[in-house]
């Protein structure tokens, strides 16, 4: 069964997922994902704080997830 991530999806819960999803997130300047706040934040909760395109993000963790 494919994993999707939504917008909605728990940071904590996609790295737990696949932990190579850390680059996409450093990417966006979220260096801080061993924090026990950052990994109970949404994915659209992050993006909002770092100025990310949620819906981009989606995509590519999508792509990245399910290839």
């Amino acid at each position: 069964m494919a994993f999707t991530v939504t917008p909605d999806s728990v940071i904590g819960e996609i790295l737990d997922y696949d932990g190579t999803t850390a680059q996409y997130f450093l990417e966006m300047g979220m260096h801080c994902l061993g924090c026990p706040a950052s990994r109970a934040e949404t994915l659209a909760e992050a993006c909002e704080v770092h100025g990310v395109d949620c819906n981009e993000l989606v995509d590519k963790l999508n792509a990245h997830c399910n290839q």
